[in-house]
């Protein structure tokens, strides 16, 4: 291979932190992949000092990058691009990789919501943009260590009805780093479908402040509502999920732990200036107002809205 493939990771948080250790673990030093970090702060001081700590039930790794640096301009033209930022930071990581972007470079958001390919397209309208989605909770310990719980750390991604050698090749590099990755040509039900999980039971645990043991004792009713909701917009928007995906995203939602509790309910909890409320609640009551009523959405929407 004449030239060395460059994967860029930015936002080396939960997900970016574990998909981005595997990828960095597996290629260190190797002939045909180079792996980048973009992070910031403390976190990025320590992981060029120390190296990038991946903590998975009882194993421990440290992942060293290529290169973990705030300055897109010394990585180069990048291949691929893991865009693992929180929703509400995608223009701002896009603004700052543009160094590392050209028409060639091909870019994969790993993030909540199902708006992030088409605000991608609408900033970068000639690049390759893959649908994404990922089942893991995971989260930043501290500075420089990533915390993996939950026996389930998934990748699925692609585009609807096309497969291309450069999606091939992405599957191929991801798989012999052991990330359990699925390239698919059905992503956007798979991406729905996981919408469906995370966007009921992040509104429902944030508008009633309290865990998801707790939510599924007391309120349960309401999260079915939500869960209803999403489910009519998707189908809506012509996305087809499986016939029974009420009862399954509930009972996936019964299996986590007890003391679960979502990224965006952690952010409210913490006073944080930005959540993904509007990707995981506002989009869903806009989304309701042109196709469907979304009235446990809007009353949890309008409430969080006013708390933020």
């Amino acid at each position: 291979m004449a030239n060395k493939i460059k994967i860029v990771i930015i936002g080396i948080g939960g997900v970016g932190g574990y998909f981005g250790g595997m990828l960095a673990k597996k290629y260190a030093e190797n002939n045909e992949v180079e792996i980048y970090f973009v992070a910031r702060g403390k976190h990025l001081k320590q992981i060029q000092e120390k190296g990038l700590i991946i903590i998975r039930g009882e194993h421990t790794f440290v992942a060293k990058p290529h290169l973990a640096t705030e300055h897109a301009e010394e990585i180069g033209i990048a291949d691929f691009v893991l865009v693992c930022t929180k929703s509400y930071d995608l223009e701002a990581a896009i603004m700052q990789l543009k160094p590392c972007i050209d028409k060639k470079t091909i870019l994969m958001p790993l993030l909540n919501g199902v708006d992030s390919v088409e605000r991608i397209k609408g900033m970068l309208p000639e690049n390759q943009v893959l649908s994404a989605c990922v089942y893991i909770i995971s989260q930043l310990k501290e500075a420089g260590t990533i915390e993996v719980t939950g026996n389930v750390q998934s990748l699925f991604f692609g585009t609807d009805n096309t497969l291309n050698p450069e999606q091939q090749l992405l599957e191929k590099i991801l798989k012999e780093a052991d990330i359990k990755a699925t390239l698919t040509p059905n992503i956007s039900t798979i991406v729905w479908e996981k919408f469906i999980f995370i966007s009921s039971i992040a509104t429902a645990t944030s508008y009633y402040d309290c865990c998801v043991g707790k939510l599924l004792e007391e309120h349960e009713e309401t999260l079915i509502k939500l869960i209803d909701e999403v489910t009519d917009i998707a189908l809506a928007k012509g996305i087809q999920p499986d016939a029974e995906i009420g009862i399954k995203t509930l009972n996936k939602q019964k299996s986590l732990p007890y003391e679960t509790i979502t990224s965006m309910h952690r952010d409210f909890m913490n006073s944080k200036p930005n959540t993904e409320l509007e990707s995981l609640a506002g989009y869903i009551v806009r989304a309701g107002e042109k196709l469907n009523n979304t009235p446990s959405f809007e009353i949890a929407y309008q409430y969080l809205k006013n708390k933020n």
